[in-house]
């Protein structure tokens, strides 16, 4: 059973099975781990329902963040050890222009985001350490004006596994670049999450059925045990 069963119809499942939609791609020889915006902004400052967090947060996705946190942060020790490239995404409001007039995007405006701890920095809890990458970006995608495409071409990467939030924002976008730059992507669906219930689980069934495999973290462990 996939996690988006309850919001996908019939009609549609029949849709996409009969064109081929969702065939596995598979992993590669040489992955990176991309952790996407898992910052206090998004994710508020502790695990709590959502309706609660986004009276100190207004962009948390609440409970579910922290969940995809745990798991992240139960994944990090495999990848070390294995030395694959760990890679960091947040935001840089500044360089994306967020609330001036010029901004033409539906961001958060800086005005109403959380300044009562570090907002964009990333968790706590899945700190990057020393050989870490962190990269600071202004659009949604992680590729979008960043020198992320050079850092993996220079490490031979041809695997990107995808972790963070949120599923329908900055995570899809990251993606579907990924695609676009013939990368193999693997979104692991418990190291995502989303404010949105529905839009979380409809991003993920797209982006299977598109642009990348949506793997559990057990596949993930197996494969990167056996590198």
């Amino acid at each position: 059973m996939e996690i988006w069963d309850d919001v996908i119809t019939e009609r549609d499942r029949q849709v996409y099975e009969i064109i081929g939609r969702g065939a596995r791609l598979g992993f590669g020889e040489k992955p990176a781990l991309l952790i996407i915006d898992v910052i206090y902004n998004w994710a508020g400052d502790r695990p709590e329902p959502i309706l609660k967090s986004i009276k100190r947060f207004p962009a948390s996705c609440g409970e579910e963040a922290w969940e995809a946190i745990h798991h992240i942060a139960s994944l990090l020790p495999l990848a070390r050890e294995k030395h694959i490239p760990i890679i960091y995404s947040t935001g840089n409001r500044r360089l994306a222009g967020s609330g001036t007039p010029n901004d033409p995007t539906k961001f958060l405006r800086g005005s109403e985001l959380s300044e009562t701890r570090r907002g964009d920095d990333i968790v706590d809890e899945i700190t990057p350490q020393e050989g870490d990458i962190i990269i600071y970006k202004a659009k949604p995608s992680i590729f979008f004006g960043t020198p992320l495409v050079s850092l993996l071409n220079t490490r031979h990467v041809d695997t990107l596994l995808v972790c963070g939030g949120t599923t329908s924002g900055c995570v899809r976008a990251s993606v579907t670049d990924a695609s676009s730059y013939n990368y193999k992507v693997s979104v692991i669906r418990e190291c995502t999450f989303d404010r949105g219930q529905t839009t979380h689980k409809i991003n993920l069934f797209d982006m299977n059925a598109k642009y990348a495999d949506v793997v559990s973290i057990v596949e993930v462990r197996k494969y990167l045990k056996a590198l």
